[in-house]
């Protein structure tokens, strides 16, 4: 009888996924404060996204020139439509989420932007027919809480631009349900693209929608002139929060949920607030110390519960193979 190899042959060690994505949310969690010095130095915000995700496609393609010509060449048109929607989404996360630090708190930014578990846990069994579990959605909700209790006690912070708190509010909004798209979108495309052509093309082409956007937008021209240490922090941003933080969710969404990763990435306002505390003398309210509470128990309700699934599906893996 011939064999057929299990289903899990070319899986990562079960922790691996869980290792990669903790580093990016180490990474991502200083991306806000990052911008808000380049803000302060006199960057534009378009002009910020614009370089984190211009210089990031730069530095991805030699790599994908060398090892990866011939999985790009072998993309079908719906894949490649499905990378450039991914970079859509990209481009209005990133123009409206670092928009909204010129109005409001690094912290009430930053949890309004990772509110996009709500979006993803809603928007998955539809789009990409996951179930989400009860467990799952409790954690969603418990975060979602402690989101809504952190924003509500809080303030513009130091944020540039005092007067308008709620726009700088509404633009986290959009920075996160955008970003719960494309959140769902790579979970369906990383099942058939490897990591690095997949975040290539869609680095590109939300490089290629930002260059656009701020040449439309006439802030262009913000881009030349700028203190040497703006240039330092834009490359900073592009360095860690892009290509490791982001790169590291990506690469997570190819082993594990959609809804888990959107999860997981609510820690990321705690890692902010502890940086703002000390670089930006930020401090955070009592009530939003209850609300980061929130967010690390719904984390571990996550965790244990993406770990019984990943437990579950891979016995069933087992066994399936076994059969044949």
């Amino acid at each position: 009888m011939t064999t057929t190899p299990s289903a899990t042959a070319n899986r990562p060690p079960a922790w691996q996924p869980y290792f990669i994505l903790a580093c990016g949310l180490l990474a991502t969690s200083a991306a806000a404060i990052l911008i808000r010095f380049a803000q302060n130095d006199g960057a534009p915000s378009l002009v910020i996204s614009a370089w984190r995700l211009g210089l990031a496609t730069l530095v991805l393609t030699p790599i994908v020139l060398l090892r990866h010509r011939t999985e790009i060449a072998q993309l079908n048109r719906q894949q490649i439509l499905l990378a450039a929607l991914a970079g859509i989404m990209l481009v209005i996360h990133f123009a409206s989420w670092i928009t909204s630090l010129e109005y409001t708190s690094v912290l009430i930014s930053v949890v309004l932007v990772t509110t996009n578990p709500l979006f993803v846990a809603l928007l998955s069994p539809l789009l990409l027919r996951e179930r989400i579990s009860a467990f799952t959605l409790v954690a969603v909700f418990l975060a979602m809480i402690g989101g809504i209790v952190i924003t509500a006690a809080g303030d513009a912070g130091s944020a540039p631009k005092q007067d308008q708190p709620l726009l700088g509010a509404a633009l986290a909004m959009l920075g996160s349900i955008s970003v719960a798209l494309y959140f769902i979108i790579g979970r369906r495309l990383r099942a058939t693209i490897t990591i690095i052509p997949y975040i290539w093309l869609t680095y590109g082409a939300g490089a290629i929608g930002l260059i656009l956007l701020m040449l439309i937008s006439g802030q262009a021209q913000g881009l030349i002139g700028l203190p040497a240490s703006a240039y330092l922090w834009m490359t900073l941003v592009m360095l860690f929060p892009q290509l490791i933080g982001h790169s590291s969710y990506n690469y997570a969404l190819g082993y594990l949920s959609a809804a888990f990763v959107s999860l997981c990435v609510l820690f990321e306002p705690i890692g902010s607030t502890i940086l703002a505390v000390f670089f930006l003398n930020e401090q955070p309210k009592p009530l939003q110390i209850v609300g980061g509470i929130l967010i690390l128990v719904a984390l571990v309700v996550a965790s244990r519960e993406e770990r019984r699934k990943s437990t579950y599906n891979a016995v069933e893996a087992v066994e399936a193979a076994a059969e044949l």
